[in-house]
């Protein structure tokens, strides 16, 4: 009764704290709902039996990650005014994209069916001989290890796109880095070869050239002047 009554008190405050990090306005109260939410799942997680899923939870992403996109939101200073610019442009698409991921959700769950045997696994989720750690390492490094690969690349494009999303072009004087430039140069880096107790001269490290110095403008003078052709002291 009372794992039940935790069950369902932990399972409201994840939903709901999952809803005010999406319809939250402003990024740094949306982080930290969902660190929140990240406490609520392990303790989920606890009930379940999964403690070493509710020690990564809390360990890794509320001590890691949470904490990095809090910094990153903080740090960033994005203009999230000029983002929801074009959000009334672009609601019709979401709505139909969003409509239909919820039909196929429905779809889903209607079919759904639990297996004859799912309450004895519920009881008994480790196998005998296997602590819990090294089922759900055999599991997802051995059996799902593929789909677990490609959870991992979509993250990463995920976190690619983020990047590209909230990049903000720098100052015109900004230095950048040119790839091609370094990777073609024709130039020959000679190494400084001292002698032993002398140490490197400062003539001895490379620098870029100086720009070439512009020519001082031809001044020309009146007769009253010094100039080349007359009207000034031979």
């Amino acid at each position: 009764m009372i794992a039940a009554l935790a069950f369902y008190v932990f399972a409201f405050i994840l939903i709901a704290s999952a809803v005010m990090v999406v319809t939250s306005r402003n990024p740094v109260h949306s982080v930290l709902y969902l660190i929140l939410a990240f406490f609520n799942a392990a303790a989920l997680f606890l009930l379940a039996g999964a403690e070493f899923l509710a020690m990564i939870l809390v360990i890794v992403y509320v001590g890691a990650v949470a904490v990095l996109f809090l910094f990153v939101v903080m740090m960033l200073d994005v203009d999230f005014v000029q983002l929801r610019e074009g959000f009334q442009r672009y609601a019709p698409i979401g709505a139909i994209v969003g409509g239909i991921l919820f039909l196929e959700l429905l779809l889903v769950f209607g079919a759904w069916q639990f297996s004859t045997d799912a309450a004895e696994l519920r009881l008994s989720p480790t196998p005998a001989g296997m602590s819990n750690t090294e089922a759900i390492g055999r599991i997802i490094y051995t059996d799902y290890v593929y789909l677990f690969q490609g959870a991992g690349l979509i993250l990463l494009v995920a976190m690619i796109g983020a990047i590209v999303l909230t990049l903000r072009e720098r100052q015109a004087d900004s230095k950048r880095q040119v790839i091609a430039t370094q990777v073609y140069r024709s130039t020959e880096l000679v190494m400084a070869q001292p002698a032993i107790g002398q140490g490197i001269a400062r003539g001895d490290i490379l620098r870029p050239l100086p720009p070439p110095a512009k020519a001082a403008p031809i001044e020309h003078h009146d007769g009253h002047g010094h100039d080349s052709h007359g009207g000034g002291h031979h």
